[in-house]
């Protein structure tokens, strides 16, 4: 197989792959999983297996589609599986997305990443990518805090020269403390909303 053929391969296998991912997301979205927590719920049922696989397609969609704010389903996995289960499951969508926006990105480059990136967020850090380095210590704390547009700097970060290797490193240890924040701060403005509604 030729240079060319193998590309042209690689292409067809990605835009199968993209059309499965928004049919699935379409599915979802009919179900209305992405915005009633019953709804996903019921989908996820009662299945040690099934249920944390589906809630984990549904991190990933919601990664490289976003359709929801990421904190929504980060506090539905906490409130499903538990605090811990859910911690899990959420960091393993969240990474997995966090991984394949990087290669969606690389791979078709700035005009996919004006689809998915607001104006006002490109022209925010587009100039940061003027300087490798200080892009990369920026993107780092990003990722450490929750408030960060996490997916938004992801997708510019493909458009470095930060390799795959250090970007998934940057992803696999700055991931858990903003997850974590994010759901307890999340989960603790629930219970106080809920308790000034009682009283």
């Amino acid at each position: 197989m030729s240079v060319v053929q193998s590309r042209r391969l690689l292409n067809i296998i990605s835009l199968m792959g993209i059309a499965l991912t928004v049919s699935i997301t379409i599915y979802f979205y009919h179900l209305g999983v992405f915005n009633d927590m019953d709804s996903l719920r019921q989908l996820i049922g009662h299945s040690p297996i099934a249920g944390p696989l589906i809630f984990i397609l549904i991190q990933i969609i919601q990664v490289v589609i976003p359709i929801i704010p990421g904190g929504i389903s980060l506090a539905a996995g906490v409130l499903i599986f538990g605090p811990y289960m859910g911690f899990v499951y959420n960091y393993v969508g969240i990474v997995i997305g966090s991984l394949i926006l990087f290669l969606l990105g690389r791979h078709y480059g700035k005009p996919l990443i004006m689809h998915l990136v607001s104006d006002k967020v490109y022209k925010k850090y587009i100039h940061y990518l003027d300087d490798q380095s200080r892009f990369e210590r920026i993107f780092t704390c990003a990722i450490f805090l929750p408030v960060a547009p996490d997916d938004a700097l992801c997708l510019m970060a493909s458009l470095t020269n930060i390799s795959f290797k250090k970007y998934s490193a940057i992803i696999l240890l700055a991931k858990p403390a903003s997850i974590f924040l994010y759901s307890w701060a999340l989960l603790q403005g629930g219970n106080l909303l809920s308790n000034l509604l009682i009283h």
